[in-house]
């Protein structure tokens, strides 16, 4: 579609009046933005207010569309970015958050897990065991197209089955088309706790139960994208006694990484062989003070789907003989370690630079028997990978998970990122479903950037100021 060029400057002037209200930029009375608060959008009358920089832009912008049109430049290429905001369900034991199935649109809540590659979500047929959760209904969908391909995926608490089908998805700005995914007619108990319906795999298409492209991989390989990366800040209320079952997450930055969530720089490690799970190379830990074994080629696992952290049997042994009274925990909790709740347990990771380390709140799972408590470090009993990192690590720094080439990042969260830790009173983020700014089309190579009718008024500045439509 041929987009008229006073509704292309109409936009870039809209986008940098608009420019400075990103995610923890100051707000109009001079207070600092936080999740969930509504910045007002008014029309400027854009010619006395944009400085000599701003008009250079302009002008820049300009000639780069006519020499693109009469004279066969390259055209300028507007890609773009997003936020989805993040709840943390049942005190740290999940993340989730929102996208929208089908046409008309309705959103779903589902659970973030860099540890697998399909998304899927509970289907009207579900069953009693998916009672209380809202399901997706694809009698509703003018998109939904049904492969006729079966699915099946297992986890460590429980299983789910159904059949493939495609749809359109929408997420923080994004449009899939024909995006696969799994609907699901059967799951185990207390798989899924609402409001929670599914689960967003965000490991790579190698892993895909489906055989579907992973609707992260597919934005990511399209360039539609700013920068072909995703990133993940988590919350932490586990330690936090006025808790509730649902309090505000933290964020998915799609496209971008945040810098007021960060501070430093980002630390990349390469994935070490072709990409499946996000595979980095550990290479060291420290509990107390004291270096625990690894042996050699200790390679871990990067999981937002994981709670804690699992480690082969010597590991596990080495890490609680650094833990004075700690020992082998019995029954449901067999494969942990149980240890005096007073004792505060500092421990460090490596993966061949920085080193990052975890808060003693997060070593600590669970308190069980009045002074004893479950520590977060569990056995595990693969090769490969050895290590499992969960979300009790990944509270404690922010989180990159970069698509080309392929490598996770990690950096020191920022004052405002710490600031969001235990803020009670704090609203959960409600599901918004808005049109897409950019959309692509699933199981292609390569997939094509597209401009939505939505480009053409205010839509495009809600992408560029990364707030999060699904």
């Amino acid at each position: 579609m041929t987009i008229p060029s006073w509704n292309v400057f109409f936009l870039y002037f809209v986008f940098l009046s608009l420019i400075s209200h990103t995610r923890g930029a100051p707000a109009a009375d001079g207070s600092p933005l936080v999740a969930g608060q509504t910045i007002p959008l008014r029309r400027r009358n854009p010619s006395p207010d944009l400085d000599i920089h701003q008009r250079g832009q302009v002008a820049k912008f300009q000639r780069d569309v006519v020499l693109a049109r009469y004279f066969g430049g390259e055209r300028p290429t507007r890609r773009s970015s997003g936020d989805n905001l993040l709840v943390n369900q049942a005190y740290d034991s999940g993340y989730y958050g929102t996208l929208a199935i089908g046409t008309p649109s309705v959103s779903f809540d589902v659970l973030l897990d860099t540890g697998s590659s399909d998304l899927w979500v509970a289907g009207t047929s579900c069953g009693t065991v998916c009672n209380g959760l809202p399901l997706y209904d694809s009698s509703a969908s003018t998109s939904f197209k049904n492969t006729s391909q079966s699915f099946k995926i297992t986890y460590g608490q429980g299983e789910a089955s159904g059949y493939v089908a495609t749809e359109t998805i929408k997420m923080a700005g994004f449009s899939v088309f024909n995006q696969g995914f799994a609907v699901i007619d059967e799951m185990s108990s207390g798989f899924l706790s609402a409001p929670a319906s599914g689960l967003l795999g965000l490991a790579w298409e190698t892993l895909a139960l489906s055989q579907q492209m992973p609707f992260w991989q597919t934005l990511a390989s399209s360039g539609t994208w700013d920068s072909p990366l995703f990133a993940v800040q988590f919350t932490r209320y586990t330690n936090d006694t006025q808790a509730q079952a649902l309090e505000p997450g933290g964020v998915l930055n799609l496209g971008y990484t945040n810098s007021s969530l960060y501070s430093g720089s980002i630390e990349f490690i390469d994935i070490p062989s072709q990409p499946s799970f996000w595979y980095i190379t550990l290479t060291s830990v420290t509990v107390q003070g004291g270096s625990i074994p690894l042996g050699t080629n200790a390679i871990a696992a990067i999981d937002t789907g994981t709670s804690n952290i699992g480690a082969p049997l010597s590991a596990i042994e080495a890490i609680y003989a650094q833990i004075p009274g700690s020992k082998p925990a019995s029954g449901s909790w067999a494969g942990y370690y149980q240890f005096p709740c007073s004792t505060s347990v500092n421990v460090t990771f490596s993966f061949g630079g920085s080193t990052w380390a975890m808060a003693p709140a997060d070593f600590s799972y669970a308190q069980v028997g009045g002074s004893q408590c479950i520590g977060a470090f569990f056995e595990t009993t693969g090769n490969n990978p050895s290590w499992i990192i969960g979300d009790a690590f990944l509270k404690n720094v922010y989180t990159v998970f970069r698509y080309s080439p392929p490598a996770v990042g990690f950096a020191a969260l920022s004052d405002v990122a710490l600031g969001e830790n235990g803020l009670n009173g704090v609203p959960v983020p409600s599901p918004t479903i808005g049109s897409a700014t950019a959309a692509v089309t699933g199981n292609a190579a390569p997939a094509t950037l597209r401009f939505t009718p939505a480009l053409i008024g205010m839509g495009v500045a809600f992408s560029l100021l990364h707030i999060s439509l699904v």
